[in-house]
């Protein structure tokens, strides 16, 4: 008997391919977004069979998942064995536009969503993030540090929304014995971010197409790991597999980067000459990011295969190509 997973926030990045690869294994896939999403839907196109088939693997469905009502439907509706819960803005721009909303999709849809595993005896995983970590004064982090988050800041919708949902999962764990699994996620990049992401990477590599300069807000001396998305998408499928483990798991790339670093790297993708348009530091933006991964390779046998450089050479070959450039499609795994 095939498995059946239900993705939230399937027209993500992450969402799209975490869907592709679960077809690929011979799952039954059920996406869920808000009817009202902005994303765009063409990362998911490619998954649709004929509905006139047989045994049709992949279905979407529309809900929000502050609406517990319909949420109970959908579930009765897709009885999932794993749920993926991905559903929410990673990107400053997008998640601070608007913060109420982003609070309410990391807190009441938690909520909802760990009842609804419950009531269907699903295993669960949250996409939590290194951003529970905050402006860290440990580094590397590891998953035993709290963290040095401002609560009151304009990230803090975001940061301490995936916080409080970490929580929520281990207190539905302890009391209701709902099967529950925790990946802080540090940054990810790669084929199918959109132009208007708002994310380092995906900025640095449309303005470097476009003949712009490369804008850093603060020194660009901060730091970052940035994961590619294949790479990813293998954790949290591991992570999900793993038995009788449900404390968080950082899953990300340890090389860690200047922001500087990077645009060069950027630049010497694209094949233009590093220009930079420093910007003021943008409010509580973390000095450092690098995770300690220990936990993934001793648990999940599990370490980041593509590094920064061949990376970027795929990403860049998809915005060329998206930017109206020649270029050979690449894909993420």
């Amino acid at each position: 008997m095939s498995k059946t997973a239900l993705i939230t926030g399937i027209t993500g990045q992450d969402g799209s391919y975490l869907a592709e690869l679960l077809l690929e294994k011979g799952y039954i896939v059920h996406g869920l977004i808000r009817r009202s999403s902005t994303f765009n839907t063409s990362r998911i196109d490619h998954l649709y069979q004929d509905p006139h088939e047989e045994n049709v693997q992949f279905q979407l469905h529309y809900g929000d998942l502050t609406d517990a009502t319909n949420l109970i439907r959908i579930i009765q509706e897709t009885q999932p064995d794993e749920i993926y819960n991905l559903a929410c803005p990673a990107s400053p721009i997008h998640y601070q536009y608007n913060p109420v909303k982003t609070v309410k999709t990391s807190v009441m849809g938690m909520v909802n969503m760990l009842g609804l595993a419950k009531r269907v005896h699903a295993r669960i995983l949250q996409a939590s993030t290194s951003e529970v970590y905050g402006s860290p004064q440990v580094h590397p982090q590891t998953e035993a540090y709290w963290g040095n988050v401002n609560p009151i800041g304009v990230r803090s919708c975001y940061d301490e929304g995936k916080r409080l949902a970490e929580t929520l999962m281990m207190d539905y764990h302890r009391q209701n014995k709902v099967d529950t699994r925790i990946a802080r996620i540090f940054n990810t990049y790669g084929p199918r971010m959109l132009e208007n992401d708002g994310r380092v990477v995906s900025n640095f590599i449309v303005q470097a197409l476009r003949g712009q300069k490369l804008t850093i807000n603060g020194t660009g001396e901060q730091t970052r790991s940035f994961c590619y998305v294949a790479d990813l998408i293998e954790g949290l499928i591991l992570l999900m597999n793993v038995e009788s483990f449900h404390d968080p798991v950082n899953l990300g790339n340890p090389n860690e980067f200047t922001i500087r670093q990077l645009a060069d790297e950027v630049a010497r993708v694209c094949k233009v000459t590093t220009k930079i348009q420093l910007r003021p530091p943008t409010s509580d933006d973390p000095e450092q990011r690098r995770p300690d991964i220990s936990r993934a390779q001793e648990l999940l046998g599990w370490t980041p295969t593509i590094q920064l450089a061949e990376g970027l050479e795929r990403t860049v070959e998809y915005f060329a190509q998206r930017l109206g450039r020649p270029g050979k499609r690449q894909p993420a795994h």
